[in-house]
């Protein structure tokens, strides 16, 4: 029986915000949001993020119907695991990230300044990113795409009006290399804790 409870549902959304705050994409949106209104910058990742977990979660259910939900978490556990170590040493996306920025920066016009950070998160979501693996755990051990997908907005979109509405202030305080060195605390933490819980 799976434990659809509000306790489950926090903290899926709190896991999701935490490590948004910390993925590579927070960068970017932070490095954005010093230059463009809050207010466009939240409205293309909230688009960007909204995309991302629907695919995201409908691959999640569609890899529970063919593969033991152990075999997900334990895989989901060892990729966050590889993931907290790539970011420990510098290996994931900042070149990619200050690439999109410097793009974006020269859109022109809001609507192509939205454009173009809907399609650079996207981007660097599905490229390969953690919060994604943490989805497909988190619909494999609750076996509810719905309640997976509403908990995952939650945080996703909470982090996103967190980096955009403080994004001058947090761009200062949150060097590349202190988001990095937290990114990685963060992602072997919560890939240790997955590996030690999954169950055959």
């Amino acid at each position: 029986m799976f434990d659809l409870s509000l306790a489950s549902f926090v903290t899926v959304a709190a896991t999701l915000f935490v490590t948004e705050l910390t993925d590579k994409d927070s960068i970017l949106l932070i490095a954005v949001s010093t230059k463009v209104r809050a207010r466009l910058v939240f409205s293309a990742g909230a688009t960007a993020f909204i995309i991302t977990t629907t695919l995201i979660v409908t691959l999640g259910t569609l890899l529970v119907s063919v593969v033991p939900v152990g075999w997900i978490r334990l895989a989901g556990g060892l990729v966050m695991i590889a993931y907290g170590a790539w970011q420990a040493k510098g290996l994931l996306g900042q070149g990619a990230v200050e690439a999109e920025e410097s793009r974006i920066a020269r859109a022109g016009s809001p609507w192509r300044v939205f454009v173009a950070l809907v399609i650079a998160l996207a981007a660097l979501d599905l490229a390969g990113d953690a919060t994604e693996v943490l989805t497909i755990v988190y619909v494999a051990q609750y076996g509810a795409p719905l309640f997976v997908f509403a908990g995952v907005c939650i945080g996703l979109l909470s982090a996103t009006a967190v980096e955009t509405t403080l994004g001058n202030r947090l761009g200062r305080l949150l060097t590349p290399k202190r988001l990095r060195i937290g990114s990685a605390a963060i992602f072997l933490a919560l890939g240790v804790y997955i590996v030690l819980l999954a169950s055959f």
